[in-house]
């Protein structure tokens, strides 16, 4: 018994020292050797269905395809009556309503459809579903110091991100298990000091092409506490 607790204490000790010890580049490695153990996300071409639940509001139900070596981006959403797509190859923008090309310009205002929003879902996408391997994006800055944080009653090793000025303004926090690496919240601030900005909760997996993505991703405002709206990834 005395053997086996002494073992426990040396084990503890050196785990402590390697959560003080590890750089913010060493953690996104394991990070992203967890998530995609392949190294599939520079070639991902494939598929995501994502249910986006709203409180108070009808769920709105998205068609996402990626395919990162040809520029190609496509977006398909449904809500109620309205079906919304966004077709981005390269330089090519095209946008469809309800099955038609032949939009007036106050139909796209009216809808508030655009290249711009096209463009927008490709990003958001494209970013959120790519973390934590996006983090080496150019213009990245990884904070070396790796903080160990309580959030929600859990102990995480915590990432502070932030980029270049031509990339964005925000401020962000990756919060990832200990033990496993995996990436179970992140959080992003505008202006830190008012407690701005929103975090996001990640819960189960789902694997997509080898990649380990959240299944459910539930968006809470920071000041308030107040659930914004959860995208659920589904298989087809």
């Amino acid at each position: 018994m005395l053997k086996h607790g002494v073992l426990l204490i040396l084990l503890s000790i050196v785990y402590s020292s390697f959560s003080q010890t590890i750089t913010g580049n060493q953690l996104l490695e394991k990070a992203i050797s967890y998530h995609d153990p392949k190294n599939n996300w520079s070639t991902f071409n494939d598929s995501l269905f994502i249910t986006m639940e709203i409180p108070e509001r009808v769920n709105r139900d998205s068609e996402i395809v990626i395919n990162l070596p040809e520029e190609y981006f496509y977006v398909k959403a449904i809500r109620d009556t309205v079906t919304t797509e966004y077709i981005l190859k390269k330089e090519e923008c095209q946008i469809k309503l309800n099955d038609k090309t032949n939009l007036s310009d106050a139909i796209k205002k009216a809808h508030k459809l655009s290249c711009e929003s096209a463009n927008s879902y490709k990003d958001y996408y494209t970013y959120l579903y790519g973390l934590p391997m996006k983090l080496k994006d150019s213009g990245t800055i990884i904070n070396e110091n790796v903080e160990r944080k309580i959030f929600k009653g859990k102990e995480y090793l915590v990432l502070k991100v932030t980029y270049d000025e031509t990339v964005g303004n925000d401020t962000w926090y990756f919060y990832f298990n200990p033990e496993t690496y995996a990436m179970e919240v992140y959080q992003f601030f505008h202006d830190e000091i008012k407690n701005d900005g929103e975090y996001i909760l990640l819960t189960e997996e789902e694997i997509i092409s080898d990649i380990k993505m959240p299944k459910s991703r539930a968006w809470y405002t920071n000041k308030e506490d107040k659930l914004l709206g959860t995208d659920i990834l589904k298989t087809p």
